[in-house]
């Protein structure tokens, strides 16, 4: 292998600026430039332990054919021929995100958000002047704000609203005398288009027990599309926002309209190391 990488590299300063040369680190940079990526697609989501999960089997094998493990090497073979069928399957979630972000354009690029700054500055207020007000009076919610992934799936079943977005609106659909305050309301650009939506749960089982319905609904959602989920627990009052199939909880109104901000304005696509990733209650 050393051999070959070696007789790639250039034999004199000249051969630098050849043409062949060149395509060779144009192709080392993009086959990097795809590979940082995809890992910055997966991180956060449980496609990352799988892959190191992949990559544990991946040493073991080359270990075992090294320490000539011919019993351990024969199931590994064996295992190889599996996994090529049941990586799809378990990949499903994360190759259906990044085939629609490809369709969208965005994978390699930035996101961005279509609303004038006016209506976002709007937006971002009614939806934290609501999530206070329920957290305070312990009232749970869901609130899904689309993005660039549709959610016409989500619809079937819904109390179509089209509605200028308000807070008093919002807090009046959570109403426990409301009989949508169960569901999960969904915002399209500045307009609530739907209530008593039914979201995808998510069915990870190292997920926290303490994480209730609402949570694991906001989670399962958003491990398949681009959407922001803001969750009000209706036992705690914890304010949460779910993006990506990650959830960050304990925010207050000031780290919620920073993190809202954030994610709208499309200056940061996909969750960040700056997120209040299960931040501690008494932060």
């Amino acid at each position: 292998m050393w051999a070959e990488l070696a007789s790639w590299l250039p034999s004199t300063p000249s051969d630098l600026l050849s043409t062949d040369t060149i395509l060779i680190v144009l192709d080392i940079v993009l086959v990097a430039y795809v590979l940082y990526k995809v890992l910055m697609f997966i991180r956060g989501t449980r496609g990352m332990q799988l892959l190191k999960g992949f990559v544990v089997l991946v040493i073991f094998s080359g270990l075992s054919n090294l320490l000539h493990l011919q019993t351990v090497g024969w199931l590994l073979d064996k295992m190889w021929a599996s996994l090529f069928v049941a990586i799809p399957v378990v990949f499903q979630p994360e190759l259906r995100r990044a085939l629609e972000q490809l369709g969208r354009g965005r994978f390699f690029s930035r996101g961005y958000y279509q609303l004038q700054e006016e209506d976002l500055n709007r937006l971002i207020d009614e939806i934290v002047k609501c999530a206070t007000s329920l957290s305070q009076n312990r009232v749970g919610a869901l609130i899904v704000i689309q993005r660039k992934t549709g959610l016409n799936d989500l619809m079937e079943g819904t109390v179509r609203i089209d509605g200028l977005i308000s807070a008093e609106l919002l807090i009046n659909l959570f109403s426990p005398k409301s009989p949508l305050h169960d569901g999960a309301v969904v915002i399209s650009g500045d307009r609530i288009i739907a209530a008593g939506a039914l979201l995808p749960l998510c069915d990870d089982p190292q997920l926290s027990k303490e994480l209730g319905t609402r949570h694991r609904a906001s989670i399962g959602l958003t491990e398949n599309t681009d959407a922001l989920v803001v969750v009000v627990s209706e036992e705690t009052g914890v304010i949460s926002l779910a993006e990506a199939g990650r959830l960050s909880r304990y925010l207050d109104p000031k780290h919620l309209r920073e993190l809202l901000r954030e994610r709208l304005q499309g200056d940061s696509p996909g969750p960040s190391g700056r997120s209040w990733f299960w931040r501690s209650a008494n932060e």
